[in-house]
């Protein structure tokens, strides 16, 4: 009986052993001979990988022109394990780089990977190529790979616009896409829209011979896919109009942002000092940077969405339209002024007294609209001056102020609209009153707006009430496939009926008899607009000017901000006036004003 069991457990165990000599031998055929991916694993010292980048997407103005486009470039890639004696001084005279830079790039290519291609040089042009391509044979391990450089046709809105550089350790390690070596968009819409500009990557594999030249794509391109170019952006910004502002506002430091009240598309986002957005692409980029980042003026920063500002009496309008919706003012509720002699706030005009709302706003006092405050913070229906200070801050919030509009505005502030809590930490709870917040009446103290926020304050107003969130891009194209950008409408916590005085008011501003930007005022096109003279303790006040036309069917509604200026109707007001001109009538009626707006250098 054992004998008979141990002659079943030799047939159990050579049937175990046959079953697995001939899952190995199926294995093996499998992998020899109908399995090509492993003949590519083999046949990797012979074949090289090259990734097919895609043309980032095309950028066009609200008319069809093309703002941004791709012209081919070339990056030199360096496999370190591949190397073999190089002649630096050679190759450093052909790339026009130092040793130092050589053995620089050339560890950290090391660090990086062997055996994994890396950037060594990057974004070689054309006329480069052709002489360096008859070079590269001389250095093993080194070979070029194709890539495409931005190009802006016009030399306008680089900080909409952004620019693109390298990707960096951290943005590798978010996004698995990335490689060493890629670009990303690092700034304006290049960055909020990097997902769909960017595209999709392809890949091509070929042999290469000994002397590292191609020799042909393997195996009939079996292996390859194609890339996928990036989607096209249709942007709101109207390319006339943003020219014309940013040569307006040459020589001056500020900002201009141009809204369509009807949309909310922003038409024109200008910070001013600006640069050609050119000089930040392709290898002079880094010197460019460097050199605009030190320059004492700060033409890298985004004043229009970055800058913030006590909005002076522009802010005087929100107050005046809270105090309606809140029944503490009326048309014709009438204050007193005593010009320079008055208390506890002066006024800077000469006027009549008193003034009732539409006069006070045309002739911008500071007495009546410290009066308004009072008498809405000062509210009996609310149980405390911090309980109607916080309804005051809702509705101010409401109007867009002191929050961000989270929309494809990239690097957007919030500005301030200060809180209760924040006055009973500086003086102590219920020790504060209306008379210690006064400045907040017309517009100064802790208050600070975004010259963004600023323009949506004008399209509001000409919207009687609400506004689209403001935006840059209107549509997006994607294999053909249109995707419009729709924003919901924002409803205001004011009453339509309550501008309507404050419209006639700022139409005033520029026709009345005392309007303090009846200078600027366009023959045929009725604006409405607001002054605003902003105290700057840092040196000259600022001037500020927001604007809104036609006053019947509103297309263009802006806020012009010109630093260390002086009064709002001296430089700000005009050049409003020659934007909406432009605009509206595609010309210019008064070459006097518009020449002392160009001729104007306010950065001596």
């Amino acid at each position: 009986m054992a004998q008979r069991n141990l002659s079943e457990r030799k047939y159990v165990v050579f049937i175990l052993m046959l079953s697995v000599g001939l899952i190995y031998l199926v294995r093996l055929f499998y992998i020899q001979v109908l399995d090509d991916a492993y003949m590519l694993s083999a046949e990797n010292n012979v074949l090289r990988e090259i990734t097919l980048y895609p043309n980032r997407g095309l950028i066009f103005d609200r008319n069809g022109k093309l703002l941004v486009y791709d012209e081919a470039a070339y990056d030199v890639m360096l496999i370190p394990g591949r190397m073999e004696s190089t002649d630096t001084v050679s190759f450093c005279s052909l790339f026009g780089i130092s040793d130092t830079l050589f053995r620089d790039r050339l560890k950290k290519a090391k660090q990086y990977s062997w055996y994994k291609p890396s950037v060594f040089v990057s974004q070689i042009s054309k006329t480069e190529y052709g002489f360096i391509q008859d070079q590269l044979h001389k250095f093993p391990g080194f070979f070029v790979q194709s890539r495409s450089l931005r190009i802006y046709p016009f030399p306008v809105a680089a900080h909409t616009l952004g620019y693109i550089g390298e990707v960096n350790d951290q943005e590798i390690k978010n996004d698995p896409y990335y490689k060493m070596g890629d670009y990303i968009g690092k700034s304006g819409l290049e960055k909020a829209y990097e997902p769909l500009l960017r595209g999709k990557k392809g890949k091509r594999i070929v042999m290469v011979d000994v002397h590292n030249r191609e020799q042909g794509s393997y195996r009939n391109g079996k292996y390859d896919s194609l890339p996928e170019e990036g989607a096209r952006l249709h942007l709101s910004i109207d390319y006339e109009l943003q020219a014309y502002a940013e040569k307006l506002m040459e020589n001056k430091t500020g900002s201009i942002v141009a809204i369509d009240p009807a949309t909310g598309g922003i038409l024109a986002l200008v910070t001013s000092p600006t640069y050609d957005p050119n000089l930040l692409v392709g290898r002079v980029r880094g010197k460019n940077f460097a050199r605009l980042s030190e320059d004492s003026l700060k033409p890298l920063l985004n004043r229009a969405v970055l800058g913030t500002y006590p909005p002076g009496s522009t802010f005087k309008l929100a107050n005046a339209l809270i105090g309606m919706q809140e029944q503490r003012l009326f048309t014709g509720t009438a204050y007193s002024c005593n010009g320079p002699a008055s208390s506890p706030i002066r006024c800077s005009h000469n006027h009549y007294s008193p003034l009732q709302l539409k006069e006070a706003i045309e002739q911008s006092c500071n007495p009546y609209f410290w009066e308004v405050f009072r008498s809405v913070i000062n509210n009996p229906a609310y149980p405390s001056v911090k309980a109607s200070y916080d309804k005051w801050r809702e509705y101010m919030l409401g109007f867009g102020f002191g929050r961000k509009f989270n929309t494809d505005i990239p690097f957007e502030v919030s500005g301030n609209i200060p809180t209760s809590e924040y006055f009973d930490k500086m003086y102590g709870q219920k020790r504060w009153n209306t008379l210690t917040i006064r400045s907040l009446s017309i517009g100064q103290g802790e208050i600070l707006l975004t010259p963004l926020q600023l323009a949506n304050q004008a399209a509001i107003i000409a919207n009687r009430g609400f506004y689209y969130p403001p935006h840059i891009v209107n549509f997006y194209e994607v294999h053909n496939k249109t995707t419009r950008i729709n924003y919901e409408r924002v409803i205001t916590p004011v009453l339509p009926a309550h501008f309507d005085v404050v419209k006639e008011a700022m139409l005033e501003v520029f026709e009345g008899e005392h309007g303090t930007a009846r200078w600027a005022r366009l023959e045929g096109v009725h604006i409405c607009g607001k002054t605003g003279t902003v105290q700057n303790p840092h040196g000259k006040d600022h001037s500020l000017f927001i604007a809104f036309a036609p006053i019947e069917n509103p297309a263009i509604a802006m806020s012009v901000v010109v630093e260390n200026s002086g009064f709002g109707s001296t430089w700000a007001a005009p050049i409003a006036s020659l934007l909406v001109e432009k605009y509206l009538n595609d010309t210019i009626s008064r070459p006097q004003v518009e020449q002392r707006i160009l001729e104007g250098n306010l950065n001596k």
